[in-house]
This record gives structure tokens, sequence and C-alpha cells, in this order.
């Protein structure tokens, strides 16, 4: 190999090395001879832990046989079967854990022995995008029907609402009475029912602004401090200064924080402490909020975030969806839940931290 060759060869296999693919080379003995960076990466193998050995090592079982198979009837026949193709499949990492791939054979010839190459495409967060954008568009279009049904709705249920609360300024009947208060109250949750389907089904419009978290949380804590009192609640509320300032809608923070503290509230039926914090964390505001209550059994962990999925005789099961998707919403916001049955439960809020403007070149020069 003359120096040119050499130069090349090392161009190519650089550009090889640099790929967001995985490059598998394997010979007629189906031993790995090449293991790109991007492989390495995509299974979760090491360069040693593969080249030279039986490419079974980072296949699963059923996709290992079928492979051997294929590689030596090409090898006896010449005659490809998935050579020049693209195929999708599950493949396996490390760890155990299956994820899809799509995966282009190729074989070359080099002095007489045969070696084969897939290029692999890890495809886990392509599908998870195309998962969100079937989600979105089933979403949209059933937020348009809810929105024309909550329409409909709304107006004879106000109807009805208000002509049940005239009656009940006339009626001196104790039964009569007693009826028409049932049907306002029911009337008052169907109103809130639709509000709430309203408010999850369609998307909502977030506003970006600076918010103080302490100031936040003071004013959503004095909407319950009555119900605190009454249920033997103590408040205890510590936020520190450098996570004092989120990004975000002020509005909808404020519906979540008063919808998780309210949960903790009635969690709390022998009273105890609520504990609200927000600390720095990276880039962003940690708020945690923590009851003494009866906790979250493990079973249902998992459900508290589906819609209509309540433990309460009078609640309808959005909230908690509702306030899920709106620090979703948020750029970089998530919440969690950690629970143990009968020792209380910890909700985690995480937003964005608020960044005043970086300043231009020419801004404050004396």
């Amino acid at each position: 190999m003359d120096k040119k060759e050499h130069k090349d060869l090392l161009i190519l296999k650089h550009a090889v090395e640099s790929t967001v693919e995985g490059f598998v080379t394997i010979d007629e003995h189906h031993q790995v001879v090449f293991f790109n960076k991007a492989a390495e990466n995509i299974f979760g193998y090491t360069r040693d832990e593969v080249v030279g050995k039986d490419l079974n090592a980072i296949m699963s079982p059923s996709c290992s046989e079928n492979h051997r198979e294929s590689v030596a009837r090409y090898v006896k026949t010449r005659i490809p079967s998935r050579i020049g193709h693209e195929t999708e499949m599950l493949a396996t990492r490390k760890s155990g854990e299956t994820f899809p791939v799509l995966i282009s054979f190729s074989v070359t010839e080099v002095n007489g022995k045969l070696f084969f190459t897939g290029i692999v495409r890890d495809l886990t967060e392509t599908k998870k995008l195309q998962k969100q954008i079937i989600r979105s568009e089933r979403l949209a279009a059933l937020g348009q029907s809810i929105a024309e049904i909550t329409h409909e709705i709304k107006n004879p249920l106000m109807l009805i609402g208000g002509f049940a609360q005239q009656l009940s300024r006339t009626i001196k009947d104790e039964k009569g009475h007693q009826k028409l208060h049932i049907i306002i109250q029911e009337v008052e949750r169907l109103e809130r029912l639709l509000a709430e389907l309203r408010e999850f089904y369609v998307p909502p419009s977030i506003a970006s602004e600076r918010i103080d978290i302490e100031d936040l949380q003071e004013e959503t804590l004095s909407m319950v401090r009555k119900e605190c009192s009454e249920n033997n609640v103590k408040i205890e509320l510590q936020v520190d200064k450098a996570a004092r300032f989120v990004e975000g809608d002020r509005n909808k923070l404020k519906q979540v924080l008063l919808n998780l503290i309210k949960n903790s509230v009635d969690a709390m039926e022998q009273g105890g402490t609520l504990s609200i914090t927000a600390r720095p964390a990276g880039e962003n505001v940690e708020i945690t909020i923590v009851d003494e209550g009866c906790g979250i059994p493990e079973a249902e962990k998992e459900k508290i975030f589906s819609p209509f999925y309540t433990t309460k005789s009078h609640g309808t099961g959005l909230g908690l969806s509702i306030s899920k998707r709106i620090i979703e919403e948020h750029k970089g916001g998530s919440l969690h839940v950690e629970s143990e049955e009968g020792k209380g439960t910890t909700f985690t809020i995480t937003l964005p931290a608020f960044h005043d403007a970086p300043r231009t070149s020419g801004e404050d020069k004396i």
C-alpha cells in the first residue's frame, strides 16, 4: 500500500468513526472485525468487548439464528436476501433493553474474502417523536369535538341551574327544597367537569414571563390557609434565593400549585406538616410539595396522572392530568411523584429558571 492509499484509508476510517450511524462489519465466519464509536454508543458495548467475537454476543437469540443462516447462505450461493435493502427490526443493548433500529446491509469482497457490514440507525427517538405527533393530531381532533360538545351542553346546564336557584328561593316545602339543592350541586359539578374536559383536551397557550416563586406560593397558600387551619395542617415554605425566579405562565402554574396543595391537604385527614421548597437544579428550579398524608399505594402510583382516575368521591380525575400536561408544556418542565403508603407523598415540579437576556456588546459601556 503506497502513502496515498494509506492516507485515503485513514480519511475513510475517520469518516466512518465520526458518523452517527453504527457500523458493524463481520467476516464470513460471523466474527466482528469492525465496530465504530457510534455502534458502541448504540449497543452499549465497548469495541474490545465485541471485535474478534462472534456477532451473536450483541444480538438477540431470534435475530442471531436468522442472521447466521443468511450469511452462510450468501457465502454458499452468492444470492442476497437482505443485502442492499433497509430492514427495521428490534435490537438489544448490553443492558438487556430492546429498541428499534433501521439496518442497511452491504457486502464487500477483499482478497477473495467476504465482509458483511450493517449500518445501524437507532430509531428510539424517531419512534417517540412519531408517537408524539400522532398523539398531538388525535388530541387536536378530539379537542375540537370536545369544544363543540361542551358548548352545546353548557348553555342548557346554565338554564337548569339558574331556574333551580330561582325555584329554591320560592319553594317552602323542605323535601322539594332539598331536591332543588341537589340539582344545583350536580349542575355545578357538571359545569366543573366540562371546564376541565375542555382544558384537558384543548391545547393551552402557555405564556412565558418572569415569575417570583416565593410571591406565587404565598398567593396560592393564601387561598388554602383557612382550609389548612381547619384540618390542623401546618405550612412550611422555603425558597432558596438562587431559585426564586422561574420562566413560565403565572396563571397556569398557580392552577397547578393550588391543585397539588389541595390534594396534599386532603390527604392529611389527621393533620400534619405541608412542606414546600424551591431550590436550584442546574439550569432549572425544582419545587417540591411534601405532605404527611396517607400516601399512595404502589399499585395506584402509575395511574394518578391518568385522565378520570380519582380516589375522591367528588373528584373528576382530571386535576393531576391537567397539572402534568401544563408543566410539560413548559420547556424542560416535568412533574413527578414519590409516595409510600402511610408515609406521605412528594410531588416534584421542575421548571426552567428565569435568566435575564444577555447584554449586547454595546450596552452599559462607559
